[in-house]
This record gives C-alpha cells, sequence and structure tokens, in this order.
C-alpha cells in the first residue's frame, strides 16, 4: 500500500447502542475516509444493520485479520469478532452480552496498539452498567481499561473541543472520593501529563491554568484549605521544573470562561470529573473528544455515551466520531 496515512483501529462500542449507526454514518457520507487509514473492529451483521438504519447503501468488506484491509476504494474494513447474538440482542437496553462484546472490542484494539500493528484506537462508547453485567466490575469504563491492559500507572483523561482543552486530577469517583484525591503529588502528575500531551501536538510552550477545587479557589482558607494545602504547592513544583502554569489556583466558575473566550490557557486541569466535563459540554456537546494521557498507546474516543434513548433510529451525530478521529491521526503524526 502506498498511503502512508496513519492506521487507525475504530471500536464499535456497545452494540445496543449508537456506536455502529455513526460509525456508517461518518463512512457512508464520506467524512472519515480523508482523515486516516480505518479499521472497524465489531461485528459484522451490526454494522451491516446500521447501515440499514442510517439508510445508506453498506460498502462493507469482512476481514479477519487486519492484513487482510484494502483502502483502495470508501468501503468500511470491518474486522468481524462475530461476537453478538442477534437473537438475544435488544436495542436501546442494557445487558451483559453487549457489555461483553464492546469489552472484547477494546480488547483487541489494545492488543493491535501495543503490538504496533496500528498507530492509534478510537473507541466508541460502551455502557458502564453492561460491562459489569458481564463480570467486569473492577473497571469504571474505558479509561480504567486502557491503563489495566497497557500496564500503565499514571494516566488522566483530556477532553478537546478544538482549542479548548480540560484534563482532570479525579475521574470515575464519588464527589467524597475526588476531594479526597486532591492531593499535591496527583495534581502534579496531571499538570506534567497535560504538559507533555500538548507538546506532542504541536504547542512548544503550553499555557496551563490549574482550576481551584473549592469555591473561590478557598478564598486564603475561608472556604477550604485544599487550594493553599495541596493545589498551590503542585503549581510552585511544577513552575520550579518550567512549566508554563498559572501562579495560584484559578478560580473554578471563571477560568474556563477565560480560557473559551479569552485564549489565555491551552489548557486547564480541574480538580473532578464534572468540574470540567460540564465546561467541555457545554463548549461542544457533540463534537468534543476524550483522549487518555500518559499511555503508551495514543487513544481518543468519542465524548458521549451509548446514546441508548435514540439507538435504532439513525440520528446520533458522528461529529464527535470525526473530531476522534482527527485527533488520533494528529498525534499519530
Amino acid at each position: 500500500m502506498t498511503d502512508k496515512k496513519p492506521l487507525i483501529a475504530v471500536t464499535m462500542g456497545d452494540p445496543a447502542g449508537t456506536g455502529a449507526e455513526i460509525i456508517a454514518r461518518a463512512f457512508g457520507d464520506g467524512q472519515a475516509q480523508p482523515l486516516a487509514r480505518l479499521i472497524c473492529i465489531g461485528d459484522l451483521q451490526t454494522i451491516q444493520r446500521a447501515y440499514d438504519v442510517v439508510g445508506l447503501p453498506p460498502a462493507i468488506r469482512a476481514i479477519s485479520d487486519i492484513d487482510q484491509a484494502d483502502f483502495s476504494d470508501h468501503a468500511l474494513n470491518v474486522l468481524d469478532l462475530a461476537n453478538v447474538d442477534h437473537s438475544t440482542l435488544q436495542i436501546g437496553k442494557v445487558q451483559a452480552m453487549a457489555g461483553q462484546a464492546g469489552f472484547e472490542y477494546i480488547d483487541h484494539a489494545i492488543t493491535l496498539a501495543m503490538e504496533k500493528r496500528v498507530d492509534a484506537i478510537v473507541t466508541s462508547a460502551i455502557h458502564k452498567e453492561s460491562l459489569h453485567l458481564a463480570g467486569h466490575t473492577q473497571y469504571a469504563g474505558h479509561t480504567e481499561i486502557l491503563a489495566q491492559k497497557t500496564g500503565s500507572k499514571r494516566v488522566t483523561m483530556m477532553l478537546a473541543a478544538g482549542d479548548f482543552r480540560v484534563t482532570h486530577v479525579s475521574m470515575h469517583c464519588s464527589l467524597r472520593q475526588a476531594i479526597e484525591r486532591c492531593k499535591k503529588d496527583r495534581i502534579l502528575e496531571v499538570i506534567r501529563l497535560t504538559n507533555d500531551s500538548l507538546q506532542r501536538m504541536g504547542i512548544e510552550t503550553p499555557r496551563l491554568a490549574v482550576a481551584g477545587l473549592n469555591p473561590h479557589s478557598g478564598e486564603q482558607g475561608l472556604f477550604g484549605t485544599e487550594d493553599m494545602e495541596e493545589i498551590q504547592p503542585a503549581i510552585d513544583a511544577a513552575r520550579a521544573e518550567g512549566i508554563n502554569v498559572s501562579e495560584k489556583p484559578e478560580p473554578p466558575d471563571t477560568v474556563f470562561v477565560r480560557m473559551h473566550n479569552n485564549h489565555i490557557f491551552d489548557a486547564v486541569i480541574a480538580q473532578y470529573h464534572d468540574q470540567g466535563h460540564i465546561a467541555a459540554k457545554l463548549v461542544d456537546f457533540f463534537g468534543g473528544v476524550n483522549i487518555t494521557l500518559g499511555l503508551p498507546i495514543i487513544r481518543t474516543s468519542v465524548d458521549h455515551g451509548t446514546a441508548f434513548d435514540i439507538a435504532g433510529t439513525g440520528k446520533a451525530s458522528y461529529s464527535s466520531l470525526i473530531s476522534a478521529i482527527r485527533y488520533a491521526a494528529r498525534l499519530a503524526r
């Protein structure tokens, strides 16, 4: 093959959700093919049904190994794991079989990436309850699966919507646990991961801000001491390393607006899941991207769930998938 675009594996996600539909639409509309050489890891019959649902003629090539992929036309290469029981599959419903199938797509993609047979992976949404029903209760989601399967000890999540980027000190845990995880060493770790990832994206000297944990970043202890006792020391340590990060914890109610409107930061480090997610999804709910930092492989993902409420209708937007593929290709290059 003469095409030197990155080779990217796209997982189908939970077969009861909208993953197959957005893949079918992205390929059927011709939006995905120019970005990279793409292989879908999933279930052939589910993909075929998805093309019918979205009202597009199927152009599919079934393969059993990625070496069989052909990128000379606009057909979707599907590495068929044939792991969906269509006699029992219920579209838009939580079920163990679907959770297991989604897990197997991820596991296969990680193996290919770790063996350097693909340059990056892009994941479609899985459903955490279905994953747990399938017996994978040790994982809260994709990030934890990726960390365990790649042996990565220091990972975090970045949400990106264009030039709006947020990383997270804590992710899938209760708010009480998130406060307990707001510690100097972890905050410094996420600052470093954020800085390194932005440099890989071509930003030579990233401008970073760290959001405070408490209202008004604690007001010097009036509203909590974590900002003074944990966040400030992490910032001081990062600045001593030469990282271009704001001098103090930034008030969390204004820092995201300043990045979005004034473009004075390239990324903000959020202290917990919803602090970062709410801001990012207000900026771009449909086109955002989830990027896992700290892995030995490149992984991006759609920034939405399985959308069970509209699964099977063909209405799901593929904007986030296209953005995730674009980011993965950018990092792979």
